[in-house]
């Protein structure tokens, strides 16, 4: 008992290692792993698009396939490859060995946190930065 209200109150302070997120940092790895597919401008069009079977998603559109909400969760299961998804006949490359390092702890849009490298914060950042008002 004792140690689960330490880690509920580790969590709701917040590690004191904790980092916050820099979209800057995401847009850099952003560039470098994910904008052949989705394009630099993270619409679905990079250059590889045109071969894969399954078109990149538009990225900036996250939110607005989703109630207006960012999903964080998802979004981050993707990228890390605990949620693998169909592209070019197979799962989407897993960059999570790319993206390891110091965790810190993600506030899901629920409240709860989630732990993750923060390089892959990083890039959550930025790309709940580029989101387009309005649903689709």
């Amino acid at each position: 008992m004792r140690k689960a209200l330490f880690l509920i109150s580790v969590l709701a302070a917040g590690p004191a290692w904790a980092q916050e997120p820099d979209p800057a940092n995401g847009q850099v790895l952003y560039s470098r792993h994910c904008s052949q597919c989705h394009g630099p401008d993270a619409k679905g069009n990079g250059p590889m698009a045109e071969i894969l079977a399954i078109a990149p998603p538009d990225l900036t559109q996250l939110a607005a396939h989703n109630d207006g909400v960012f999903p964080t969760e998802a979004v981050a299961r993707q990228i890390d490859g605990r949620a693998p998804i169909l592209a070019h006949g197979g799962e989407m490359p897993v960059f999570g060995p790319f993206f390891g390092g110091d965790d810190i702890v993600v506030p899901l849009p629920s409240g709860q946190p989630m732990m993750t490298s923060l390089a892959i914060a990083d890039l959550l950042a930025f790309l709940e930065s580029i989101q387009t008002g309005g649903k689709p």
